[in-house]
């Protein structure tokens, strides 16, 4: 069965990078039927923290993908030590007890970067066992064939093939001095022991695997499929950091801004990767379909932004564009909860009265507040009451268009075709332009020229609302 799994280290928050690695990972699964591992790779104990795990889960939760298994590294030691030690018992590792502080002195190269101690590497089977009965602390280094020139290769889905020679390649620690597993083995132990079949992750990677083949091999298990990814960068062409780059590399930092999960992984995965058919907006299920190795781009991907303004303007437009095919049910679930954590008393009954009004007129789930506020407020903030004279009218029209208008919406039946009948029959009656008759009363009911359609406003505003609004603009008249 193909097994992919998402790996993530609880150090910092959930980057952008790693969710589109987990999107990634989810979609081949979906595609081809597999399985999807969560691993959390917490065997760093010095740089875990809760709150990094809590912002991997909340970030993981909000794109509401899910996975079938799940596992923590730190409660799988033993798993780690059983591989180490197998692979020592082979032969392939050897202690090396130079102290942590001490610099390499001897090198296997005149020249170049440090590869081995070769007093270590070549200490005896008996006093390396004596060093360590006396409980000397040594780190247990993989011990990368020298003899003879070896290459150590692999083929990636996306880079193609790939050739390291072992002369170029360290010997790299398995176990640190304090038993604890090193990144490349607890990661390679824990693949082969879930039986991972493809390894989906980003670029910068690539060069670990040449190690990695060599701990499977070691270890006696096929090494799986590897895919690396190409990485997101700053508009500079910066790898994106966050040190560097702070909240506009975190995947909360979109869910807070008022993303729709659903728009957010499109977004991502055309960072990278093409359906190549020059789609943009696109479905889960659609992305599922159309997900194929064959579709990541080699280069890296740009995510524009700037220090003012942290969202990527396509990213924006993706999430209009998805916000508007949502049906009206779903897009009010989206919203109440953003308008009622805003502190405004409203029920779903009456959102769902509204988001038809607002639905093309956002981009963002949040703009709800700002499109729509005269909807949730008792009171408008103050308008300049010039807004109410209508266009090729003067203060005496608006105010003769607002005086008739409050006089019939106190008599009308407050629905769309009775409110726009009776309405345009005022403005016959005053001898006036139809719109010389909305203005002032959109204005007196919304605040502002630019309000959703008119009549349906007023119909979702109710009659007193409706007014005593009217009559407060009259007053401003005056």
């Amino acid at each position: 069965m193909l097994r992919v799994r998402f790996a993530p280290s609880p150090t910092g928050f959930l980057h952008i990078g790693s969710a589109r690695t987990f999107i990634f990972n989810w979609l081949y699964a979906r595609h081809n039927g597999g399985a999807m591992i969560l691993r959390i790779d917490d065997t760093d104990v010095e740089r875990n923290t809760q709150t990094s795990l809590d912002s991997i889960f909340d970030g993981l939760r909000w794109l509401d993908l899910g996975w079938d298994e799940q596992y923590r590294q730190s409660e799988r030691l033993a798993i780690h030590q059983a591989a180490a030690q197998a692979i020592f018992a082979k032969g392939l590792a050897y202690r090396d007890f130079t102290p942590a502080d001490a610099e390499p002195s001897d090198s296997s190269r005149a020249e170049g970067a440090w590869l081995f101690n070769p007093g270590m590497r070549e200490l005896s089977t008996a006093e390396s066992d004596r060093r360590a009965a006396a409980g000397e602390p040594f780190v247990l280094r993989f011990r990368v064939p020298r003899k003879q020139a070896a290459n150590v290769c692999f083929r990636d889905a996306v880079y193609g093939e790939q050739v390291k020679s072992t002369a170029d390649i360290e010997d790299f620690a398995l176990l640190r001095s304090n038993g604890m597993p090193t990144y490349h083995l607890a990661s390679c132990a824990d693949d082969a022991d879930l039986r991972i079949s493809h390894i989906i992750r980003g670029q910068d990677h690539l060069t670990n695997t040449f190690k990695h083949v060599l701990i499977f091999e070691a270890a006696g298990a096929t090494p799986p499929q590897f895919a690396h990814l190409p990485l997101l960068i700053a508009p500079d062409g910066a790898k994106l950091s966050k040190r560097r780059h702070g909240p506009v590399v975190s995947v909360t930092t979109y869910r807070d801004h008022g993303f729709l999960p659903e728009a957010f992984i499109n977004f991502l995965c055309l960072l990278g990767w093409s359906p190549k058919d020059d789609r943009d907006r696109m479905s889960r299920q659609e992305l599922i379909d159309a997900f194929s190795f064959e579709g990541i781009n080699r280069s890296n991907a740009v995510i524009n932004f700037t220090e003012a303004d942290p969202i990527d303007p396509k990213a924006l437009w993706l999430n209009g564009e998805h916000i508007r095919t949502l049906p009206v049910e779903e897009l009010t679930d989206c919203l109440l909860p953003v308008v009622q954590s805003a502190g405004h008393a409203v029920d779903r009954a009456k959102m769902l009265a509204i988001t038809p009004l607002v639905q093309e007129r956002i981009k963002l789930l949040r703009d709800v507040l700002t499109v729509a506020d005269f909807f949730f407020v008792d009171q408008l903030a103050p308008y300049d009451a010039a807004e109410l004279i209508p266009q090729k009218g003067d203060a005496t029209m608006a105010l003769k268009a607002l005086q008739r208008g409050r006089e019939v919406l106190a008599a009308t039946e407050f629905t769309h075709d009775a409110l726009e009948q009776t309405l345009r029959s005022a403005a016959s009656g005053l001898g006036i332009k139809t719109g010389q008759m909305f203005q002032p009363i959109r204005v007196a009911v919304c605040g502002r020229k630019n309000a959703p359609p008119l009549f349906a406003t007023l119909e979702v505003l109710g009659r007193d609302t409706c007014v005593q609004r009217i009559s407060q603009a009259i007053e401003k008249l005056h």
